[in-house]
């Protein structure tokens, strides 16, 4: 588990997302979070992709690198 989640109690957390809504405004969470999921979906997309060229046979590595 992550130790910061751990050591929040049950006050800290709505504290921590009124500070957050107050810095950056209630029309650019929308934009933030819009941002992440798309960065998150890209990281997956590439750790699916390399996880594919392992699982893939070498053999077929050699035919299309000499192509």
């Amino acid at each position: 588990m992550n130790p910061l989640l751990i050591n929040l109690n049950g006050w800290e957390i709505p504290i921590i997302v009124l500070v957050i809504l107050i810095l950056f405004g209630g029309k650019k969470i929308p934009e933030f979070m819009k941002g992440l999921g798309k960065g998150i979906n890209s990281f997956k997309k590439g750790l699916n992709d390399i996880e594919d060229d392992i699982k893939a046979d070498p053999a077929d590595k050699k035919t299309t690198a000499e192509k």
